[in-house]
């Protein structure tokens, strides 16, 4: 399942998303999305999970939580 993760803080980087989400499950990738000409985080990314059930339960348990103080919008990414 992949995941669309939404209102990041400018400081996460990938490995912070990987590090993060690995809690809830196998991340097989996981990319904050960068401007091309600052380098700087766009404020969202993708986490891919092999195992849809988990990636549910990604959505369940940390939509709309908090992290570096800002609230997370998460969902599945088509």
């Amino acid at each position: 399942m992949k995941l669309y993760i939404g209102n990041l803080d400018e400081k996460i980087q990938s490995n912070h998303l990987r590090e993060a989400f690995a809690e809830y499950g196998k991340v097989d990738s996981a990319k904050v999305i960068v401007d091309k000409k600052t380098g700087k985080s766009r404020g969202f990314g993708f986490v891919e999970m092999p195992n849809d059930e988990e990636g549910k339960g990604v959505i369940d348990k940390v939509n709309g939580g908090t992290w570096e103080g800002k609230v997370l919008n998460i969902r599945e990414a088509y």
